[in-house]
């Protein structure tokens, strides 16, 4: 599960071994500092801005692991085709088109036209296809379409991915909806209520079947105790008899010729592994992808979260659900790392009393965890991302997804902090908080505190609020039951974790944090963004569809409403413009851990009334006036909403056909990196 922030977004994971490594850190263990001089932002465009950041550390490792790694980053972009075409069944064909334009075409590059139809292939690029990243919205070129159609005649259309019979001008006639037309594929996921959410939802998850025929299909199959995430890995779609199948994504099946990549790079990788957990875990993930069978999976994810000692990690898989609309088919991502072994130390503080908090949970007894197993918490230092981890990114994440596995054999838990570290270089002169916080008090200390908040806020999140709270016995999973609100109220939950302790004593006590007054930035922050400034990420008309940001609206609006009565938090006025103030820190703490409680028992017993009553009532409607006056005032800062990053290259040094070390490089141009991946990981073919 990911923790997306108020800035930013996040994802990943890390390591294991023999017996455990001691915390000392090593001469040759310390991650070496941040490059001051190393320049995070590179380009903008549109509403995104590119990043890049630092792999501090990598040069301090062995050869081993620096080929582990270099394994393990080839596996992860072998896989890159594969979101493209979850994304969309033509998200390929597009994809390819536009790179052939790009990158043959030999016309005037300095016009207008031209930089608006790069401006489309930046965001194509940024978005993993042309759904809007965040909104899930279709966008489309600024350049008309005749002048699409120029350029893509003047390019070489011996490269264009159309059929062998097929002329330059049907091919534009085919593709031309696919391109232009806002109602042809309007939206990648569709969380509205009362509709049909798979046949108004346009990834390639599904396909000529309804929703209705997906839950029957799958209620063949045992959803209680241990049983495999069904469906995470396939296309449910009928076959020319009309009969609903599936199919599955592994070697020999769909997405084979992009698996068997990641396989060879995953079966290097294995032979090279840190130790024989490590090796076991990736040896697990192998016969997953080989076979397909969802109960390897849990078996490699077991595995992996055993695997605590190894310096260097891996996510590879299907892992998150956020681009089904009913939460079933996972996505393709990958991220590598390697442990920051000095962030880690807080974290592990957290994650060492997992058991305190789960005891001191504001949530029913019955619905507390006797034991909390095994969460493993740490630091990473990400090497390089894919799929839908890239470019927008998590700063957090916990895993496996699977409540059995978490509740029986723990979790993982992970900050992404050489990200979080390029987020607060990119954002220390923004002027979000000078512009949106109440008062200098507000703004002072959102400005000492607000990174540790922010960073705890992540910690409590993945380590203790994924972790938290049980489901009750004969409750189906939580997608089953909640549907598509399932997401949402799974991030609300962890949230709610975050927001609850961040303002606990116990932190202070723990030397996590020097007082509550980091909690009350935090609670400054979260507030502010959950009822303002979040808002700079939607068009004016637009609701809330994405889970993380109806997740933060529900939180804060839930609050605001349930706090009126003594006047916890409120909107006040100033020289014409609208601020959000908390007035009462303890009360709001109370109001957290009541709704908290609420969130908890909608999970805990499938109530999937009350958790729709909940997300639809606080969670998705927009003030239309106050969203005009944030956009209004957002716009005067010249900064963008979203950001995503450029990722760092693994060159392996070479002698004699053997690697005798791996450098890190440090591309800057976010266009040639997306024309170098269409060279080097193009493995799927294009289905005309």
């Amino acid at each position: 599960m990911l923790l997306i922030g108020t800035q930013m977004l996040a994802a990943c994971n890390n390591g294991s071994g023999d017996s455990p490594k001691s915390d000392t850190l090593t001469a040759n263990e310390v991650n070496v500092g941040y490059d001051s001089t190393f320049k995070v932002q590179a380009q903008s465009f549109a509403d995104l801005q590119l990043l890049r950041y630092e792999v501090p550390g990598f040069n301090t490792l062995s050869l081993q692991q620096k080929k582990l790694a270099y394994y393990l980053y080839e596996a992860a972009l072998s896989g890159r085709d594969i979101i493209y075409d979850q994304k969309s069944k033509y998200g390929l064909l597009l994809r390819k088109t536009i790179e052939t334009i790009y990158g043959t075409y030999k016309g005037d590059k300095n016009s207008d036209d031209w930089k608006k139809f790069e401006v489309y292939c930046g965001r194509f690029w940024f978005s993993n296809g042309n759904h809007h990243h965040y909104s899930n919205e279709k966008f489309i070129p600024e350049c008309s379409y005749d002048y699409f159609a120029e350029i893509l005649k003047n390019s070489d259309t011996a490269m264009l991915p159309k059929n062998s019979d097929e002329s330059v001008t049907a091919f534009l006639a085919r593709i031309k909806p696919m391109v232009y037309d806002l109602k042809f594929e309007p939206k990648v996921v569709d969380l509205r209520p009362n509709v049909d959410n798979v046949k108004n939802s346009s990834n390639n998850f599904y396909e000529g079947v309804s929703e209705k025929e997906v839950e029957a299909y799958y209620a063949k199959f045992d959803t209680k105790g241990n049983a495999p995430s069904w469906g995470l890995n396939s296309k449910l779609m009928k076959d020319a008899s009309g009969t609903i199948v599936e199919k599955t994504w592994k070697v020999g099946g769909m997405y084979g010729p992009a698996i068997e990549k990641i396989v060879g790079w995953l079966e290097k990788a294995a032979a090279v592994a840190e130790d024989s957990a490590q090796k076991r875990s990736l040896e697990l993930l192998v016969q997953f992808y080989k076979t397909g069978d969802l109960k390897t999976f849990d078996d490699y994810s077991i595995a992996w979260v055993a695997d605590t000692a190894a310096r260097i990690d891996v996510v590879n898989g299907f892992i998150e659900v956020y681009l089904d609309a009913i939460g079933k088919k996972g996505s393709f991502e990958s991220t590598v790392s390697m442990k920051d072994l000095e962030e880690t130390k807080r974290i592990k503080t957290i994650a060492a009393q997992a058991q305190w908090f789960e005891d001191h949970s504001p949530i029913m007894d019955e619905h507390k965890k006797d034991t909390v197993k095994g969460i493993t918490a740490k630091a990473i230092t990400v090497i390089v991302e894919s799929g839908d981890a890239a470019p927008s990114t998590p700063i957090g994440i916990n895993l496996p997804n699977a409540d059995w596995i978490r509740a029986d054999h723990g979790s993982k838990s992970v900050s992404l902090s050489n990200i979080v570290h390029a987020y607060n270089v990119s954002n220390a002169k923004s002027g979000m908080a000078d512009e949106f916080a109440v008062n200098d008090t507000v703004l002072q200390r959102m400005k000492q505190y607000g990174n540790l908040a922010s960073d705890l806020h992540t910690d409590m999140h993945e380590c203790i609020g994924h972790a938290s709270g049980k489901i009750n016995k004969g409750v189906e999973t939580t997608d089953k039951t909640l549907k598509t609100y399932a997401s949402c109220l799974e991030e609300a939950r962890a949230d709610l974790v975050g927001l609850y302790y961040i303002y606990d004593q116990k932190l202070v006590d723990m030397g996590v944090m020097p007082s509550l007054e980091v909690g009350k930035a935090g609670y400054d922050n979260y507030i502010m963004n959950g009822l303002m400034t979040q808002l700079t990420r939607l068009k004016p008309g637009e609701q809330l569809e994405e889970a993380h940001m109806r997740n933060r609206q529900l939180i804060a609006r839930w609050a605001y409403e349930h706090g009126k009565k003594d006047n916890v938090v409120e909107f006040v006025k100033k020289d014409g413009k609208t601020y959000v103030r908390v007035n009462d820190y303890d009360k709001l703490r109370v109001l957290f851990g009541q709704l908290l409680r609420e969130i908890q028992r909608i999970k805990s017993e499938g109530d999937f009334k009350a958790g729709k009553s909940l997300v639809e009532t606080y969670g998705v409607k927009v003030d239309p006036a106050l969203h005009k006056e944030v956009l209004e005032r957002y716009a005067k800062l010249n900064i963008k909403p979203y950001k995503g990053f450029i990722q760092p290259r693994l060159v392996p040094q070479m002698q004699d056909d053997s690697i005798i070390d791996v450098k890190v490089e440090y591309p800057d141009n976010f266009f040639d990196q997306m024309m170098e991946y269409a060279k080097k990981y193009s493995y799927l073919p294009v289905m005309n």
